[in-house]
């Protein structure tokens, strides 16, 4: 989870002072090619007024960035994959890859000479030394927070690259959209859905605050009562003598980011649909998991992870929505 506070007195000693000292000393350096921005702290930050190298190092950055059609020369892994997240694909064919969501790529950033790095606490958290690599290498902009609202993480992008009325287009594109999809899925108004995270033989729950949790209740679909809040900004591990806390009356399942058979304890699985589905038949092997009613009723729906149990941006949200519909309707 981030430490807003922690992460805030790291952001100011590193970003801020140089920010507060640009403004102070003329109003030349904006008209001359930079800009003042608010991070996610609140703080004022130089950036460029028309970048043209982003480095996009967190999910959420990358995704919104290529729905704003910024000029990308890199960006992260998925989480769990070693390339891009593969909802991705089509938007960030040939986006060079310049570290993963936990670990940037110090000498691949170098080489590649960004003018502006984009990153947020899913990615890097409050890690202080990571921080001020960054910023040694270029202006850094903190956009969010693990389990904030992804509609203020793509805010705070489109502000870095001076796009904020593309973004607004996209949340009314987006808001369109659930209302539309809010009609087809009438008849699911009193059924309840959970969304769960298969890796080895352990289930972690996506709850509100997270991308498919957000899309879950934007659409008017409810949670189980003890899925009915928010988390801390990552999936929340289920102990085995409690598995019934994952059921509902449908339940999403994805893999993510580990080796996802029964017994491995961990590694480094797949993520995409094919995958869930055959978790699905290694997960009946755990007690209690084929007493679950969603599975008695065959209403559990195999999902790809990448999407659906990890963190992105205003495109992972469309593509949820539309899923839900194709999946339910």
């Amino acid at each position: 989870m981030y430490n807003k506070q922690l992460g805030r007195r790291a952001f100011l000693s590193l970003a801020g002072l140089t920010a507060a000292g640009l403004v102070l000393s003329s109003c030349k350096k904006r008209q001359s090619g930079t800009r003042i921005i608010k991070n996610a702290f609140g703080d004022n930050i130089v950036v460029p007024a028309g970048p043209e190298r982003v480095a996009a190092m967190s999910e959420p950055t990358l995704d919104n960035a290529l729905a704003l059609g910024a000029t990308l020369i890199g960006g992260t892994a998925g989480r769990g994959q070693s390339t891009i997240p593969s909802y991705l694909e089509d938007k960030g064919h040939g986006v060079p890859i310049l570290g993963n969501v936990a670990q940037p790529s110090y000498g691949a950033l170098k080489e590649a000479k960004p003018d502006l790095i984009l990153i947020d606490g899913t990615s890097i958290g409050t890690d202080q030394q990571v921080i001020e690599s960054l910023t040694a290498i270029a202006p850094l902009a903190y956009t969010g927070y693990a389990g904030g609202d992804w509609r203020d993480n793509l805010r705070i992008t489109a502000d870095a690259l001076n796009m904020t009325g593309e973004a607004d287009d996209l949340v009314s594109d987006y808001n369109g959209k659930v209302k539309s999809a809010q009609r087809k899925l009438e008849k699911y108004r009193n059924k309840t859905f959970s969304i769960v995270r298969w890796q080895g033989d352990n289930a972690s729950l996506i709850l509100k605050e997270l991308p498919a949790g957000r899309a879950l209740t934007d659409l008017g679909l409810d949670r189980p009562p003890n899925q009915d809040r928010d988390g801390e900004g990552h999936s929340e591990p289920v102990p085995r003598e409690n598995l019934a806390n994952i059921d509902a009356d449908y339940i999403f399942l994805g893999t993510l980011g580990g080796d996802d058979e029964v017994g491995s304890g961990g590694g480094a699985g797949t993520v995409d649909v094919e995958r869930a589905k055959k978790v699905v038949g290694e997960a009946a092997k755990v007690p209690g998991f084929t007493g679950l009613r969603a599975y008695q009723e065959d209403h559990i729906i195999p999902v790809d992870g990448s999407l659906w149990t990890s963190a992105g941006g205003v495109l992972l949200m469309n593509t949820i929505v539309d899923q839900i519909v194709g999946l339910l309707v």
